[in-house]
């Protein structure tokens, strides 16, 4: 293996053209290698989808090369493979055949012997290879917006590079492995309105004789691996930081205001992290540069972070706001772990992806409070625990290993994305229980020593302490804190699950004690049996007094002794846990207890799930008096089981409590709207929240009529939001909304205004647009395609359309933030043919899905689509057109959520489809396994996902007439995109006579001679010429079409190996 042979020191990558209409990018490699070992002769790099031009040796010994790219199709088309097992298997071989940690990859070169000498002596030699890449299908996205006349827009046309990891090689050769490490010089030649950003720190920028071209020099000094290498090229305006003059920021052109907007506090960041980590930034220099069509908001690389559009903003905007900035400080966080210090191995992975995330998260809770800390804590908490107790166990390092999980969690490349999500999330979490296990001051000094380590190795020999793994990470904790690790980490980090406890308590009077009952149910999936210390806190009439229990069975009972005495015996004030005294009504509980509640794990120091049980004036006493909002989120999540007078007026007063964290406030509108519901019998007065809301949002004169628009105080803004929207989902007893919602909701439009608002109030009218929607109930007589007309409508119905149809009309005029109106009015209109209001048919949404269009309403309108699939098998040609766009959408992004939808909706298209049906669904998406599984991981990821949903990891049985049905994936694509069935001719093996369904996979030489021996083969089958010529055309123009964008001309190496493509041949 190379990693014994070889050691790259320094690698030079050069861009030396890039043709947008052609999607082509020209270039060269220069790899410095130290040779390790003598009389080694063969390199091997990672590369796909690039056509290598030449290979050369110090620059002028031509070097022999193979290339073989397994990934380009796993599996073939022979029905009695075609089962997840056999794609499984043949996917972990390729991929573990190209593994860039065990230095496999698909180009072989030769070395001459020219070089034996520099090998045997252990000198420095050099190697370079020159490529093309055209029309990539993946790692490297190309924008061009179009015009109406057809022409490209080119003051808005980019290109940028995106991934997973260890796709460096979809566009440039190289070693594709997180450790290994070297130094970086990129040299990026671009037309002259253009401008390249790169890693590293710019040297300068050379301006060719005639000056339509320009040439950007960056140098890397701090040794980084390929997979954090990157580039962005278009007509970017750059800002240069008013705080950090290292920082740098880039945007297309007219975007400048919104991005020093948006920016104007990142230097915060970096303080707060040189700071607390009581290091320096890692690099010279960092830029940010925000892209349309990203493929995810951020995309992190060594001095350099790729961000989406969509996260600028103006200052107007007030819910953006936090969501950018903390995007902005994770991608700082990554800069430190995951770019300068890396992962050796997958399996270490997460430990980079875990603390720069704990890193982020710090940083919120210094920037934005602890109450949202705490609350963003424990929303990932719930997060890992759905996902481990419905989706597959999640194991953070899985070296020692195996998981259940239909999916190799071994390898990267076949992991879902929202695996990636949930095992992101429960490295933060584990991180954060080792803070409290060894100490926040402690963990911080851990980290400083690693990047302190880091940063003093300038020799490669010392380049190991750059990169960090599961046992280096024990040993650098037990260096700093003499604390062993060993237990902790085998218990969290080489297992799944999450423990899950359920108990209750009760009082016993005589003995003045607390009887605690705990039981960990190991019954279900993703559950982890957890032994260690487990803290139960008890507010009694005292105080509040912590205890910590050794949990070593599934079933365990303690005894705590109370502090106090009875509430005869009581102080006039209660001292809580924050020492704030307070008075409290204790009218509701047992006059003989002292306990006024109890919680399990107050500060979630354990992956869990806790289930609890205490009287209802218990969980009200919580969450009135408690000051912790992860106590009140608890309370209010059980109090919707106890729908009675007490709780409708506490959850009323925390409603109108404005010393309440503003999430709490908004959670108890909508669980006060459950308990009215289930009191609407008994229901006395008004409406709930109807007069708190007019008291502080209505007219002073007129308080039905809200007041104009002012958002000074954030917390009421929200709050503002919040309680018409749960106000719409009251219900009375017939199930129906009552008319007085209505009308209230209905009048909140027509007295919005914002006139004299310095903030915008897009995101409230998409908030009041949402809560209409949620006033919808079924209607009486079902709207249908032809019965349709104004009179069939309800007056609410008309009233609302109305509405919609005038905010619809009004953002075309005044678009909204990110079409935030636009989507919540497509959402209404959907609901509105779900309750039978409108005829239920997809072709509106469609036009709202085209190409074009605003990424948010294109993938609004998608998922609405997809949900048109539970309406049974009339359905059918909408799983066909989300089908066609995932395989050919040009926006990698579009073709991902369309996957992710359709995994949702799993078990409505396994309802609509007929046998023929669901062969040929199989057939869909067994290509689309096998067409992106070397291009985009995550979206192969998803479409095998969708196929393990709906098959299982069995072979389909049922087999359709070859004379009526088309057997293979091209035939079939082109086929479902034309919605109708087309007759195919099989010849003696079984395959259509054209042999289209191996069309793109194979060598241009090959299937040319294979087409001829074919046609001759079955040249007796017809009786015409033409008859053949009619058929063959018939077949395969609707097949090419329907390949993603750029596989039609660069498939393989194999075809590029050739100069079979006229725009290749103008290189």
């Amino acid at each position: 293996m190379m990693a014994a042979n070889f050691k790259i020191v320094r690698q030079r990558l050069i861009i030396s053209r890039v043709h947008f209409e052609k999607r082509l990018v020209v270039g060269l490699v220069e790899l410095h290698l130290l040779p390790l070992t003598p009389d080694v002769l063969t390199l091997r790099l990672n590369c796909r989808q690039s056509r290598i031009f030449e290979v050369l040796v110090n620059e002028v010994i031509p070097a022999d090369y193979d290339y073989c790219d397994p990934t380009i199709k796993i599996v073939s088309d022979d029905r009695s493979l075609r089962n997840l097992d056999t794609f499984q298997n043949n996917q972990r071989e390729a991929l573990d055949s190209v593994d860039a940690d065990k230095r496999r990859g698909e180009l072989t070169i030769y070395l001459p012997k020219e070089v034996e000498g520099d090998i045997n002596n252990g000198r420095q030699f050099r190697v370079s290879v020159e490529f093309a890449l055209l029309a990539p299908a993946g790692g490297l996205h190309f924008v061009l917006p179009v015009m109406d006349d057809g022409s490209l827009l080119k003051n808005a046309m980019h290109m940028f590079t995106y991934g997973t990891p260890n796709s460096s090689r979809l566009w440039f050769p190289c070693v594709d492995s997180c450790n290994e490490l070297c130094t970086w010089k990129m040299e990026i030649t671009v037309d002259a309105m253009m401008t390249a950003v790169a890693p590293g720190e710019l040297i300068e920028a050379v301006v060719s004789a005639d000056g339509k071209e320009k040439t950007y020099f960056y140098e890397l000094d701090v040794p980084t691996s390929a997979c954090n290498i990157a580039l962005a090229i278009g007509p970017f305006e750059c800002y240069v930081d008013s705080s950090r003059n290292e920082v740098k920021h880039y945007c297309l052109p007219h975007l400048m205001p919104i991005l020093k907007c948006t920016t104007e506090t990142l230097h915060e960041a970096f303080e707060f992290y040189e700071e607390m980590l009581s290091v320096r930034y890692p690099y010279p220099a960092y830029k940010q540069v925000f892209v349309d069509e990203a493929y995810v908001n951020s995309q992190t690389f060594a001095s350099m972070t790729i961000f989406n559009t969509n996260l600028l903003h103006s200052a107007r905007i007030i819910d953006q706001n936090p969501l950018s900035r903390f995007a902005q400080a994770h991608g700082i966080a990554q800069q430190f772990f995951g770019c300068f210090i890396s992962r050796k191995t997958w399996t270490d992975a997460w430990l980079t992806v875990g603390i720069s995330k704990y890193l982020a998260y710090q940083y919120q809770k210094a920037t934005f409070g602890n109450n949202e800390y705490r609350y963003a804590v424990r929303q990932m908490l719930s997060d890992v625990w759905e996902y481990e107790q419905n989706e597959a166990p999640i194991v953070l390092d899985s070296s020692n290993s195996k998981s259940s999980a239909y999916f190799d969690i071994t390898i990267p490349q076949t992991l879902p994305s929202n695996y990636l999500d949930a095992f992101t999330k429960k490295s933060c979490l584990v991180l954060r229980m080792l803070e409290n296990r060894l100490g926040k001051e402690l963990l911080l000094q851990v980290f400083n020593k690693m990047l302190s380590l880091a940063s003093l190795s300038a020799n490669p020999e010392m380049w190991d302490n750059i990169m960090i793994s599961t046992k280096s990470f024990i040993q650098s904790v037990f260096t700093v804190t003499g604390k062993d690790l060993e237990v902790f980490i085998d218990q969290w980090v080489y297992q799944s699950g999450c423990a899950y406890f359920n108990g209750n308590f009760v009082f016993n009077r005589k003995r003045n004690v607390v009887e605690l009952e705990l039981k960990q149910d190991m019954s279900g999936k993703g559950v982890h049996k957890y032994v260690g210390p487990l803290t139960v806190t008890i507010q009694e009439l005292d105080g509040s007094f912590n205890h910590t229990f050794k949990i070593e069975e599934n079933k365990t009972k303690f005894e705590i002794t109370c502090h106090s005495k009875s509430r005869r015996q009581k102080k006039k004030k209660i001292p809580l846990m924050t020492g704030e005294e307070i008075d409290i009504d204790l009218t509701a509980m047992d006059a003989d207890s002292p306990v006024l509640w109890l919680r399990i794990d107050p500060d979630m120091q354990v992956l869990r799930k806790v289930q609890w049980e205490q009287p209802d004036f218990m969980w009200q006493y919580q969450l009135r008096h408690e000051r912790d909002v992860v106590a009140q989120a608890e309370a209010l999540d059980m109090l919707s089981s106890f729908p009675t007078a007490a709780t409708r007026q506490t959850l009323m007063d925390i409603i109108d409590d404005d010393h309440c964290f503003y999430r709490v406030r908004m959670s108890g509108a909508h669980c006060l709207v459950t308990v009215a519901n289930e009191m609407a019998s008994t229901w006395a007065g008004p409406p709930a929240m109807m007069n708190m809301f007019k008291k502080k949002f209505g007219s002073y004169s007129a308080p039905d009529i809200v007041r104009q628009l002012r958002f000074k105080n954030f917390q009421l803004y929200y709050l503002q939001r919040a309680i018409p929207l749960a106000m719409a989902s009251l219900r009375n007893t017939h199930s129906i909304c009552p008319s007085e919602v209505l009308k209230f909701i209905f009048d909140l439009f027509k007295y919005s205004d914002n006139s004299r608002n310095k903030y915008s109030d897009c995101y409230y009218t998409a908030s009041l647009v949402e809560a209409a929607t949620n006033t919808i109930t079924p209607a009486i007589i079902l709207a249908s395609a032809g019965s349709m007309d104004h009179q069939t409508l309800s007056n609410e119905s008309k009233v609302l359309l109305e509405e919609i149809t005038r905010l619809l009309n009004l953002e075309k005029l005044l678009p909204s933030y990110r079409n935030v109106i636009t989507i919540s009015c497509l959402r209404c209109l959907r609901v509105l043919q779900q309750n039978g209001h409108l005829p239920s048919t997809p072709t509106f949404f469609k036009s709202y899905a085209q190409y074009g269009m605003f990424i948010d309403i294109r993938l609004a309108a998608l998922t609405i689509i997809s949900e048109f699939l539970n309406e049974g098998a009339a359905q059918k040609p909408q799983l066909d057109y989300l089908l066609d766009m995932a395989s050919s959408d040009p926006v990698p992004r579009v073709r991902l959520h369309i996957m992710s939808d359709l995994v949702k909706q799993c078990a409505a298209i396994t309802s609509l489809a007929t046998d023929a049906d669901n062969y040929e669904i199989n057939c869909r998406l067994w290509r689309l396994m096998n067409l992106f599984c070397g291009q985009d991981a995550l979206l192969c990821a998803e479409v095998v996902e969708l196929y393990y949903k709906l098959y299982g990891r069995r072979s389909l049985t049922y087999v359709p007439r070859e004379q009526s049905y088309i057997g293979h994936q091209e035939g079939v694509l082109s086929q479902m995109s034309e919605g109708v069935e087309a007759e195919t001719i099989y010849d003696d093996t079984g395959q259509d006579q054209f042999g289209m369904a191996d069309y793109s996979y194979q060598d241009t030489a090959e299937n040319k001679s294979r087409l001829k021996k074919k046609k001759k083969k079955n040249k007796h089958k017809h009786k015409h010429k033409s008859e053949r010529k009619e058929r063959e055309e018939g077949m395969r123009q609707p097949t090419l079409s329907h390949i993603p964008v750029g596989l039609p001309i660069l498939d393989t190496m194999a075809q590029l190996s050739e100069p079979s493509s006229p725009e290749m041949d103008d290189i």
